[in-house]
Formats: C-alpha cells, sequence, structure tokens
C-alpha cells in the first residue's frame, strides 16, 4: 500500500512541476504576438477616430488573442475559427439589433445564442464571437450606427491583422506552429470555389 501512496505521489508531483514549468520563450512569443496584433489594430484605426473614442479594439479581441497568441494548438484558435466566428457572430448580432432595436434584455441574449448556433452550425466555433455579437447589441450608438459595416470594419479587419500578426509571430521558433493544419489553405481554397 505504500509503495502505490509514494507512486502516486510521485506520479503527481511529476504532473504538477511540468504543468508549472515556466517556459521564458514561450511566454515571449505570446507576449509579442499579443502585443503586436492588438497595438497593431490600435495603431492602424487610431487614424479614423479619436484615442478615446477607438470602437476598432473590440473586447473580444482581447479574448481571441488569449487563443491565437497562447493556446495556439486549440480547434477554436485556427484560422477558420478566428475569421468565421467573428464574422458569424458580427452578421447575427447587427441582423439581431436591427430586428430588435428597443428590446433591452432580448436582443443581447438572442444575438449570442444565435451567434453560438451559427458558429455551430458553420463549424466554426470561436468563443470570443460570442461577445462580437453581444457587442454589437449593446455596444454605444456609434457601433449601433454602423450597421453591417460593423462586420467589415472592425470585426473582418480587426480579426485579420489578429491572423497575419499570429501566422508571423506564432513561426518564429520550432516549438510553435501556427495554424496547427499547414494544409487550412489548400482545404479553403478547395472549399471557397
Amino acid at each position: 500500500m505504500k509503495k502505490r501512496i509514494k507512486r502516486h505521489v510521485r506520479a503527481a508531483k511529476y504532473i504538477i512541476y511540468k504543468e508549472t514549468l515556466v517556459d521564458l520563450r514561450e511566454h515571449f512569443w505570446t507576449f509579442l504576438g499579443a502585443f503586436s496584433g492588438i497595438g497593431l489594430i490600435g495603431l492602424m484605426h487610431q487614424q479614423y477616430l479619436g484615442s478615446l473614442d477607438n470602437l476598432f479594439l473590440i473586447g473580444s479581441f482581447g479574448a481571441s488573442s488569449v487563443l491565437i497568441y497562447g493556446i495556439i494548438n486549440s480547434p477554436l484558435a485556427q484560422p477558420r475559427n478566428l475569421l468565421g466566428g467573428h464574422i458569424v457572430s458580427a452578421v447575427v448580432g447587427v441582423t439581431v439589433c436591427k430586428l430588435c432595436p428597443q428590446a433591452s434584455w432580448v436582443a443581447p441574449a438572442l444575438a449570442v445564442s444565435l451567434a453560438i448556433v451559427a458558429m455551430q452550425i458553420t463549424k466554426t466555433l470561436h468563443p470570443p464571437g460570442g461577445a462580437t455579437a453581444l457587442i454589437a447589441t449593446i455596444g454605444t450608438e456609434k457601433v449601433k450606427a454602423l450597421g453591417y459595416v460593423y462586420v467589415l470594419s472592425p470585426v473582418f479587419t480587426g480579426a485579420l491583422i489578429l491572423l497575419l500578426v499570429a501566422i508571423f509571430f506564432n513561426n518564429r521558433t520550432k516549438h510553435r506552429s501556427y495554424p496547427h493544419n499547414k494544409n487550412w489553405y489548400k482545404v479553403w481554397r478547395r472549399y471557397a470555389r
């Protein structure tokens, strides 16, 4: 019995040790990618709006950054999910906002739940997409005034910037590889025809 307990303790120590190792190289590239992605969106779109009213840095991009720079091999962080999830959710959010402009609690609940289902149907599930749909319904009047332009900018342009930065920074070392499936472009081209 003591041998079994000692073996389990050793295994637990090893697992805890491996899970809590700090890999400074990985953290460096994660930081650099996230900083560059969010910073580039803010810098590029600052010319359109003042620094206090920068709509283009929507909150869901922060959550996307966690996935595409921090958990790069997750299926939810892949290019199809990143771009598709944000675009599908933005379309759903704007549509719900236009159909239910005065509904205080119905529109946000409907937008998020429909966005999740739409992402599941299109196989583009990206958790920050729910926030993208939510922002379309609860955002300021400037966000709501954008209408379907919201889908193009800030959503598509911002997600595209994050993707391009992720492809650049996540492939700088041999330990990091993004996207997880290197043939994603060939697969996408086949279905895009």
